[in-house]
């Protein structure tokens, strides 16, 4: 399984939708998933790939983890994975 298609199947069971359902150039908002809801796919994430995600619960926006859609997600984890390999 990918990074792309393991954070698709996180963020669907967040949002309570099927895989199929999501797409990339939708963002968390338009898939329903309130702050808690991103909270609990930040650690869902975390956990699946062993990773530190640099994410702010308190302060999103200054966040240095882009959580614009699903695409910006699947392209800083693959960032983060790359980087703790290396």
């Amino acid at each position: 399984m990918t990074v792309q298609e393991k954070i698709v199947e996180i963020i669907a069971e967040q949002a309570v939708l099927e895989v199929g359902d999501v797409s990339l150039d939708q963002s968390l908002d338009d898939l329903g998933i309130d702050s808690l809801g991103l909270v609990e796919s930040i650690f869902a994430i975390e956990e699946e790939f062993d990773i530190q995600v640099p994410f702010n619960a308190n302060e999103p926006e200054n966040s240095e983890f882009d959580i614009s859609s699903v695409q910006a997600i699947v392209t800083a984890v693959e960032g983060l994975v790359r980087a703790q390999k290396a």
